[in-house]
């Protein structure tokens, strides 16, 4: 089952996607918001997936990715993990600091910002370049009611949505915060999701392990720039997370979990950019990192304004399971 919300006020309207993205229906019958449907999921899915049935059959109306806003347009928890260490060792290393031996048995994560997603299609405000404006591609799943201390197997039948995100970051922010010791806040701007938020059976065998194994496809400025797996490489699958997350306190529906930026090594090494025969990267610090690693010093540009990021997830067909995040830098002037 594919889902979506309309832009229509805060929380947007809730509606239901044919599976090839062309053709939707409304979900005002069932529930009125993504975040009613996650409030009362147990009787609420049925009802969605009668009408997810009526498409596949045919009706409904067109489909324009460019009017969603994001799938839950603000949200009561906003989680992201670090599960690829693979991205977290490079960077480190890139400062020349020591990898804690921790990292690889427990999780990174910080809490983000949820009042104020941006939609797929929204432009990304940013007030200086000189900030350091760069994407993150990954995935995230959403919960419904997690109770504190899940166990990691208890954890993944809470997961009841997946999508993707750009975790916008502005890194040339992040020393300072992390210098005083107490975590992101001003170096991360909202978040924007996929148009689309599926539930975990749409994806089928490539859903497995609690984690999504397919291509993450990041192009910018209309040129590829990574492909990574996201099923390869991840320290930590999603029900450690929301395991992690619920250590000490529960989760209310409508939790959004991340998996932090998909990352892959290449040869047991850093990775390649694609045109030298990786899978290229996430994001452009990872780009910076080994370039820091091999040459001393960074060359590669964090964005610009009008600079285009495009993320997306396509099925074995080359189908677009979750539609595209599409957005372009802005200068916010106030």
């Amino acid at each position: 089952m594919k889902l979506a919300s309309l832009r229509d006020g805060r929380d947007g309207r809730l509606v239901v996607v044919s599976r090839d993205l062309a053709r939707y229906l409304p979900a005002a019958d069932v529930a009125v918001t993504m975040q009613a449907a996650l409030d009362d999921w147990a009787n609420a899915r049925s009802g969605l997936e009668t009408i997810a049935e009526q498409l596949e059959v045919g009706g409904g109306e067109d489909f324009d990715q460019t009017v969603c806003a994001s799938p839950l347009p603000r949200a009561y928890q906003w989680a992201d993990g670090s599960a690829y260490v693979n991205h977290v060792e490079l960077v480190r290393r890139a400062r020349g600091a020591e990898m804690p031996a921790s990292f690889w048995t427990d999780p990174l994560m910080y809490q983000g910002g949820s009042d104020s997603f941006l939609g797929p299609r929204d432009n990304i405000p940013v007030a200086d370049e000189a900030w350091g404006i760069d994407f993150e591609a990954e995935v995230v799943v959403v919960t419904n009611d997690v109770p504190m201390g899940v166990s990691a197997a208890d954890a993944v039948g809470h997961i009841q949505l997946i999508m993707l995100v750009n975790d916008v970051s502005l890194r040339n922010l992040i020393p300072g915060e992390l210098g005083k010791g107490f975590g992101f806040f001003q170096s991360k701007p909202s978040s924007a999701f996929s148009p689309i938020a599926v539930t975990p059976d749409e994806l089928g065998a490539s859903w497995s392990d609690a984690k999504v194994h397919l291509p993450l496809l990041s192009s910018l400025n209309d040129k590829p720039i990574g492909k990574p797996e996201a099923g390869i490489d991840m320290t930590f699958d999603f029900g450690q997370l929301i395991a992690h997350a619920a250590k000490s306190r529960p989760l209310r529906a409508g939790c959004i979990i991340g998996s932090g930026t998909v990352s892959n090594k290449l040869d047991d090494g850093p990775g390649k950019h694609i045109a030298d025969g990786g899978v290229g990267y996430s994001c452009i610090a990872e780009i910076r990192t080994i370039e820091t690693i091999n040459d001393g010093k960074p060359s590669t540009a964090f964005m610009k304004f009008g600079d285009r990021i495009r993320i997306e997830m396509n099925n074995a067909d080359g189908e677009s399971i979750f539609g595209a995040i599409d957005q372009i830098v802005e200068e916010y002037a106030g």
